[in-house]
């Protein structure tokens, strides 16, 4: 059985029409004071239940939409409940950087358990260790195949280079340059200043960019300032083009003022968010995430392998 949350339906219905089937119908909806209702249409006893929800703004009302899902499919005897977060809430909040903070991406995968999750899947953690929060099975998907799929039909992969913007993505990088021939890799340098606190400044390329149509690679773009500074530091540094490939595309304001105007040939993201007509413009490309949903929920159904989707990408 398919359920969905009401953040991004479209996908969920993309998903279920891979999977040759319908999203099962649910009554959802707020009291005025705010609190959410749920209640599902038909029998869910003795089901595997897959709940797709997108957490998008409002991020907070969604997780606990679906988190009131959760519980009301235990309560419903349903066989098995597989949480499916196509961007995991909170993920960037997987340790604690000061004195005094929360891991909030610990405190999702307590609350999915408590509330009766039997398995968790998502696409491109920020931090794969994030796997570890959760006491039961967590299918860790990664969107590298579609992406690259996308980028290999674009571009003449003799004059590639790839590019990290940060040293701390330079792992993933390294796929996605194996995964493109062994093409030359490189990363944006960055320094800070003690005066402004948590303040980055990309001053710099490491490796040879020079003449090469550029991949510059990320999980997720936010409000696109970490981005867009890169993409000039690196066209400074000669790149013939720059292509900018994301996962999540959440886009928050001014993303979409930076992204046109940063001087990216394109902008590519998956749509494990939704994406308003206001957060699009004009060198956007949006891929479909659902069929790499589909085939690994297919997989968890089945008793299958989803490591078997990924082979040679990890």
């Amino acid at each position: 059985m398919i359920v969905s949350g009401r953040a991004h339906p479209e996908l969920a219905e993309a998903v279920a029409k891979e999977l040759g089937t319908t999203v099962s119908p649910t009554t959802a909806y707020d009291f005025a004071n705010g609190e959410t209702y749920v209640r599902f249409n038909e029998s869910m006893r003795g089901a595997d239940v897959f709940v797709i929800q997108s957490h998008t703004d409002p991020v907070n009302e969604w997780i606990m939409e679906q988190l009131i899902m959760i519980d009301a499919l235990k309560r419903a005897s349903a066989k098995r409940i597989t949480v499916v977060a196509p961007c995991y809430p909170y993920g960037r909040q997987d340790k604690k950087h000061l004195g005094r903070e929360p891991i909030s991406a610990r405190l999702m995968a307590d609350l999915f358990e408590t509330a009766g999750a039997d398995r968790l899947m998502s696409v491109d953690l920020h931090a794969s260790q994030a796997q570890g929060f959760f006491n039961g099975p967590v299918d860790h998907l990664w969107a590298m195949p579609v992406l690259v799929d996308y980028v290999r039909s674009k571009t003449d992969l003799s004059n590639v280079a790839v590019v990290s913007p940060d040293a701390g993505r330079i792992r993933v990088s390294e796929k996605w340059a194996n995964q493109l021939g062994g093409c030359p890799l490189a990363f944006v340098h960055k320094t800070r200043d003690t005066t402004r606190p948590n303040v980055a400044v990309a001053n710099r390329v490491v490796g040879e960019v020079e003449g090469r149509d550029c991949i510059l690679v990320d999980d997720m773009i936010d409000t696109g300032g970490t981005i867009a500074e890169a993409v000039k530091v690196v066209k400074n540094a000669g790149a013939k083009s720059v292509t900018v490939v994301a996962t999540h595309g959440i886009l928050s304001h001014p993303a979409v003022e930076r992204l046109s105007s940063c001087g990216a040939e394109e902008v590519v993201v998956t749509d494990t968010l939704p994406i308003t007509d206001e957060k699009r413009f004009d060198n956007l490309t949006i891929l479909s995430i659902a069929p790499l949903l589909a085939r690994a929920i297919r997989e968890v159904f089945d008793d299958g392998s989803v490591t078997s989707l990924f082979d040679g990408v990890a």
